[in-house]
């Protein structure tokens, strides 16, 4: 087995602390967020889950489905927040298909700091666009990521998105 070194997540998951010493969660504070302002990265809102592009993406369209409701694991998570967090995933999947056309995703959650998590204190899933050779060696050599999109970008071609699909329903 080869092993790869990724220093800059261990950069990422230490730039929470300072963030998260006051006690304030930040996907509580999100949840708080105004749609329509485009300083924040809330791309939708329904009634028991969330939909925010994540600030340190690993790809463009890179979105976090996140419960309203302050839990920390999955096991606190009820059947009507756990059947529209499943709804909304399949919603960003459509969406992110019909804008960015990748060749793939990795969905999924990341528990407790052991398991990767970079805030772990409220459960949230993620929906990775990925295409073929999206993996390449500004990561490993550069320690760098590249991001050919700016959020602010995303987060415009996401809202036509969601509003064009959740239109049609």
């Amino acid at each position: 087995m080869k092993n790869l070194w990724s220093p800059w997540r261990s950069k990422y998951i230490e730039s929470f602390k300072d963030e998260q010493s006051d006690g304030k969660c930040i996907f509580c504070e999100a949840v708080q967020n105004d749609i329509s302002d485009m300083n924040n990265l809330v791309i939708r809102k329904s009634k028991n889950t969330f939909v925010i592009l994540n600030l340190y993406p690993y790809n463009n369209g890179h979105l976090m489905i996140v419960p309203n409701r302050h839990a920390g694991s999955i096991e606190q998570i009820t059947a009507e927040e756990s059947h529209e967090l499943m709804d909304e995933i399949i919603l960003a999947e459509k969406i992110l298909n019909k804008i960015y056309s990748p060749h793939g995703f990795n969905i999924g959650a990341n528990l407790g700091r052991a398991g990767g998590a970079g805030i772990e204190e409220h459960i949230h899933f993620h929906i990775v666009p990925r295409w073929n050779g999206d993996t390449n060696f500004m990561p490993v050599i550069g320690e760098v990521k590249v991001i050919s999109q700016d959020l602010a970008e995303t987060k415009k071609k996401l809202l036509a998105g969601y509003a064009e699909l959740t239109e049609l329903k």
